[in-house]
């Protein structure tokens, strides 16, 4: 297992691209912008992680901003911590066995959330290549908020 990112939400990129790059230092490694899902993500990493970053894509934080404007409580600004597992499937599979919920099952052989017991969504990332599509997970509704 690798750690990669950790998610917030932002209200105003450009005030907060301001605090954490000229506050504190940190380089902007990568963007996305999305025109369908109306966000953008922007991928920062601390100055002695700017390499790393830029070649294994970790470790990172995560900006997401949403372009529609959206007032956030009880949390929703903090999105998630993720990790790059071997097996997707194995990991989901041992999880389930432990009594951990799969809020969005890893359908695509790609990725999955689950939370933990003080309810923080985790996201689970296949390492490399995405697996083929394998029951239960291909046919598996989500589950609650993820």
């Amino acid at each position: 297992m690798r750690y990669l990112h950790t998610m917030i939400r932002v209200t105003d990129l450009d005030k907060t691209l301001d605090f954490f790059c000229r506050g504190l230092g940190m380089k902007e490694v990568s963007r996305i912008d999305n025109d369908k899902g109306r966000f953008t993500l922007v991928f920062l990493a601390a100055s002695n992680d700017v390499e790393s970053a830029k070649e294994n894509k970790s470790p990172t934080l995560e900006l997401t901003y949403n372009w529609d404007p959206e007032e956030y409580s009880g949390g929703r600004n903090f999105g998630h911590l993720a990790y790059r597992v071997e097996n997707i499937y194995q990991t989901c599979e041992h999880l389930q066995s432990m009594g951990v919920t799969i809020n969005r099952p890893p359908r695509d052989g790609h990725m999955a959330f689950v939370r933990t017991p003080d309810n923080i969504s985790l996201e689970l990332l296949q390492e490399g290549e995405h697996l083929p599509p394998q029951e239960p997970w291909a046919s598996m509704p989500n589950t609650g908020e993820w």
